[in-house]
């Protein structure tokens, strides 16, 4: 199992540099670069060639990007070229934000979407079935933007239910029950595409376990149902659920970037908006970088879990 555990680790050294090539080509296939964009025609060139050189503009892009990597790895970010402070400082407390939102996003996509999708699966063919599929049909269907400015309109601008902006209340405390209430909304509207994905997942399993020949041998010889779902429906599922939030996790964390700036959340998607806006290349791309490790490490701990989980999967 040790050897299973090294050759994922391995294995995701490779996808990781890959991305970062990704990553750091990708900010700099628009023209010029953020400081003659931003200074040409102001100041002389000679105080632009300087700050370009600052920067390590002026290098080769190989060089470049191996500096930068080099830099990233060592956890030395280099400073924003729009705010003018280190990027550590700027990306730290957003992050930590961003991780709370989609680690809610995440706990409601797994609770809501196995319920719902153990409930049409258990009753397969009825008028509950019928309808939980149309609005796992529907739900995929709607942006999540346009669902997001719908929770606010519903839950906060008539029923005053929920906040509609922010990490937390000026006027509170500041405590954990006002971050859940600020929470709730973007958390729900970032794991509803994922939440109906995992429910249908969910349901094709039940009913196809509960076509199984053992279950269907057990029932006739009298064994309850709320036994049978216990000990052999529940024990089948976690295996597909598990790999399905793995690979949702990438998503969400995408949706929940997009949803933090409906909901004025105070994480990496409003940083990165400005970023990408600004052409701030060291700030751009760490948070990017973040991103993906954050994708790449769930990946990798989603299958390590199913090697633990199959039995079959670790010979």
């Amino acid at each position: 199992m040790i050897r299973t555990i090294l050759l994922r680790l391995l294995t995701a050294v490779p996808l990781f540099l890959a991305i970062s090539v990704l990553v750091f080509v990708s900010a700099h296939l628009a023209p010029g670069d953020p400081i003659s964009n931003a200074l040409a025609g102001q100041v002389p060139q000679a105080s632009i060639d300087a700050l370009r050189h600052a920067y390590g503009l002026d290098r080769p892009l190989p060089q470049q990007y191996v500096v930068w990597l080099g830099h990233f790895l060592s956890g030395q970010w280099g400073a924003s070229i729009i705010y003018k402070v280190p990027v550590a400082s700027l990306l730290a407390p957003a992050f930590g934000n961003t991780l709370l939102l989609t680690a809610a996003a995440v706990v409601l996509c797994v609770v809501f979407g196995v319920a719902i999708g153990v409930f049409a699966g258990l009753r397969r063919g009825t008028r509950a079935d019928a309808i939980s599929m149309f609005v796992i049909q529907l739900g995929h269907n709607v942006p999540i933007f346009w669902l997001g400015l719908a929770l606010v309109w519903l839950f906060s601008l008539k029923l005053h239910w929920l906040p509609s902006s922010g990490i937390a209340d000026l006027r509170g405390d500041g405590g954990a029950l006002d971050t859940l209430r600020h929470l709730l909304l973007p958390a729900f509207c970032a794991a509803v595409i994922s939440m109906l994905i995992l429910a249908r997942l969910v349901r094709a399993s039940v009913i196809e376990i509960e076509r199984a020949d053992y279950v269907r041998t057990f029932r006739s010889l009298g064994f309850a149902r709320g036994t049978l779902l216990r000990r052999h429906v529940g024990r089948n599922l976690l295996a597909p659920v598990v790999n399905m939030t793995g690979l949702q996790i990438g998503y969400l964390l995408s949706g929940v970037i997009l949803v933090e700036n409906v909901f004025a959340w105070p994480g990496l998607g409003s940083q990165l908006y400005v970023a990408a806006a600004g052409r701030d290349y060291p700030l751009e791309q760490a948070g990017v970088m973040l991103v993906a490790a954050c994708f790449v490490v769930a990946n990798l701990v989603t299958d390590i879990t199913l090697d633990l989980l199959n039995p079959r999967l670790r010979a």
